[in-house]
């Protein structure tokens, strides 16, 4: 996988290596590049020699996520001629490193070779990178042997290792492996390295062996691959932006499946390559919704794990509460030492009436009700949750305030950058804050579980109660949060209950929600898709006009595709369908100028003035709730629901898609089929400045 910056990175779970074009690596201490698993870097050196002279890519097969091949040259490509001697890396990321490498010799002449790979570990937490973080408490060893070498980090009771060996001899030192070999005219030669990364208990049992054990056979990986792709709905369209991106985010999300040890060998999804690859809460729950109507597989173990972690004390350091659903785990050093409260870290008030709407959804879909069974007295927590130890100020809101004062999240809905939450004006409300999307959830969790509590869990007294709360729910926000003068909902309420009263694109996701009743409906919709939002790529996430916006502003003014893809679902909830189909428009276009790949974030710049896309500097890429966003959109675009035991389609297609249709749909109804052309009576879209896409034409 390539990014624009020419990075290359191999992914398998959560463990990743990201390199140059040429495949080396040499990480600075605050880039994340390098060798990757358990949130510890494993390489952050591992440079190919010939010569003592660096290696020019002349091209780089990266096609498959999980594999790499580097066809190179020495020197660098201003000085190529021609070159006698050159060489291919192959590289594969499964639970450790494997790389061969094979030198040619196309010259008239022997050739005696130096052959050298430099090798270094700094074995640095993800957060010591992300944060700049230089010193280490710990100390560092190594140890050479025949043509192995071992390079190691220990503080107290934690210990990591990376063991790098050669099928060839070779020369070892603490600094690298070097190779001599020499070359007859038309000879090659090659040999195969294996870096083993070891997660090491104070027994010395490697908790890694225990990964290894769980994975297919490294040969079988690529049908597993094409097996888990093929069970997926086959798309058929005539837009070719979006059969590129369907498939890409198919790829991209069985790139990021890992598979924690409690499940057993089954896979959930990783947030994202390079900062979040492991379990977050709200970003697995949403990547699920997304995708339920396409790889329903991934939804059990998600839920089964997060239940298997949820809250079952008060602990400030935490920020965990009985029933609460975790935000974030990690197992790196800084966790290890609670440096970071992620081991794991509950500060998110959403995920847990996330993992009550999707426990629902999943069963609308499959009709699986063992797991809603299986899974009642996780739900009934959440939600006790909801009531009891989210409402900090006994308004009926659910609020947040870190307790962990040092370290914690301050802002702990989605948009959780420090600044992700303002008043018009620009200015920061105090703590607690609850955030009007959040209420959404609760209301929606409280409805969808009044079902589950009918229809599986025998107690129809606690759906009439959960149906009361959230209709008095409901009451109550509509009076708190609207903000009447200007037509749209509070993005949040402060600590003294005064609407925060940026215009931001949370309140799409009360649509989504079902909060929002239909007469005040079309004012969002209007506020959505006018100019102060809407980039003609998609609805960002503040603004333009109000104090904090900056359309690359990380939450203050970018278009982030997940959060659009819900917002197109909320709009199709309330017959908004055209808007909806500008929203999916513009989204796949974007898509196009990213290789089909939806990065975390882009630039909220208007599309008549940049006429493209603008890449966000620190965007992850692949991110599983990016991926999932195209999914979800041809969900809305299609108008596809569970009702009644079969699935319903209710299409509307923008211009720019003239035929799309998804087939083999998974659900309780087997799997169907479900077809869609464009109306020449629906209204047209006009949003996309007339500027096409580069698939487009």
């Amino acid at each position: 996988m390539r990014d624009i910056a020419g990075t290359v990175s191999c992914i398998d779970g959560n463990s990743f290596i990201v390199s140059d074009s040429s495949g080396d690596v040499d990480a600075a201490p605050a880039t994340p590049a390098g060798l990757f698993a358990a949130d510890t870097r494993f390489l952050s050196r591992w440079i190919l020699t010939i010569g003592g002279e660096r290696l020019t890519a002349l091209s780089v097969d990266d096609s498959q996520y999980f594999e790499a091949a580097f066809f190179l040259v020495p020197g660098g490509q201003i000085d190529y001629v021609q070159a006698d001697v050159s060489a291919i890396r192959r590289r594969r990321i499964g639970p450790d490193l494997t790389e061969s490498v094979t030198v040619f010799n196309y010259g008239e002449h022997d050739v005696d070779l130096d052959v050298r790979l430099e090798v270094a570990a700094d074995f640095a937490d993800i957060f010591d990178i992300k944060f700049d973080v230089r010193e280490k408490a710990g100390s560092y060893y190594s140890e050479v042997g025949d043509s192995e070498l071992v390079l190691g980090y220990r503080r107290g009771t934690f210990r990591r290792e990376v063991r790098v060996s050669a099928s060839e001899p070779a020369s070892v030192d603490a600094r690298g492996v070097r190779f001599r070999p020499r070359l007859r005219p038309g000879q090659q030669w090659s040999t195969q390295l294996r870096v083993t990364m070891r997660v090491l208990r104070p027994d010395g049992h490697d908790w890694r062996a225990a990964v290894r054990a769980l994975r297919p056979d490294d040969s079988t990986l690529p049908d597993a691959v094409r097996a888990w792709v093929t069970q997926a709905p086959r798309l058929d369209t005539d837009n070719s932006a979006l059969r590129q991106v369907y498939q890409r985010s198919l790829v991209d999300l069985a790139a990021l499946r890992f598979a924690p040890l409690s499940l057993g060998g089954a896979t959930v999804p990783a947030a994202g390559l390079p900062w979040f690859m492991t379990l977050f809460g709200r970003d697995s729950l949403l990547t699920c919704l997304q995708t339920l109507h396409v790889t329903p597989s991934l939804t059990p173990p998600t839920l089964r794990i997060l239940a298997f972690l949820q809250g079952g004390r008060r602990d400030d350091i935490l920020d965990e509460d009985p029933g609460r659903i975790l935000h974030e785990l990690r197992y790196g050093e800084s966790a290890a030492f609670e440096e970071q409260p992620h081991s794991p870290y509950y500060g998110t008030v959403d995920a847990s009436p996330l993992f009550v709407v999707l426990l629902d959804e999943y069963e609308r879909w499959t009709g699986d009700g063992a797991l809603v069974m299986e899974l009642e007295k996780e739900a009934r927590a959440a939600l006790e949750w909801i009531d009891r130890y989210a409402d900090l100020t006994s308004t009926g809101y659910v609020w947040y305030e870190r307790r962990n004062r040092a370290t914690g999240l301050e802002n702990q809905c989605w948009k959780d950058s420090w600044d992700g939450v303002s008043y018009a004006d620009g200015r920061l409300p105090g703590f607690p804050r609850a955030t009007c999307e959040v209420q959404g959830y609760a209301y929606d969790a409280k409805v969808r579980a009044a079902r589950l509590a009918r229809a599986f869990w025998d107690d129809p007294a606690y759906a009439d109660r959960l149906e009361r709360d959230a209709a008095a729910l409901k009451d109550r926000f509509n009076r708190d949060f609207w903000i009447d003068e200007r037509g749209y909902y509070a993005l949040a309420l402060d600590h003294d209950g005064i609407p925060v009263d940026a215009l931001s694109s949370n309140i799409g996701h009360l649509l989504w929600s079902g909060i929002v009743p239909p007469d005040r409906a079309p004012r969002i919709v209007e506020h959505l898709m006018g100019p102060a939002l809407f980039s003609g790529w998609g609805v960002r996430t503040l603004a333009e006009g109000q104090g904090r916006y900056n359309p690359l502003g990380y939450h203050n003014g970018t278009v982030w595709p997940f959060d659009n893809s819900f917002i197109a679902w909320g709009l199709r909830r309330y017959g908004f369908a055209a808007e909806a189909g500008r929203i999916a428009e513009g989204i796949i276009d974007a898509a196009t100028y990213f290789h089909g790949r939806l990065p975390e974030a882009f630039g909220g710049f208007d599309r008549q003035t940049t006429r493209y896309p603008v890449r966000y500097p620190t965007a992850g890429s692949p991110q599983a709730w990016s991926s999932g966003a195209s999914l979800l959109l041809i969900r809305a675009m299609l108008g596809i629901d569970p009702h009644e035991g079969h699935l319903a389609v209710d299409a509307a297609l923008p211009p720019s898609f003239q035929r799309i249709a998804l087939l083999d749909i998974p659900g309780r109804w087997g799997r169907v089929d479900a077809f869609a052309r464009h109306r020449p009576d629906q209204p047209p879209t006009d949003d996309t400045g007339g500027y096409p896409s580069p698939l487009l034409g």
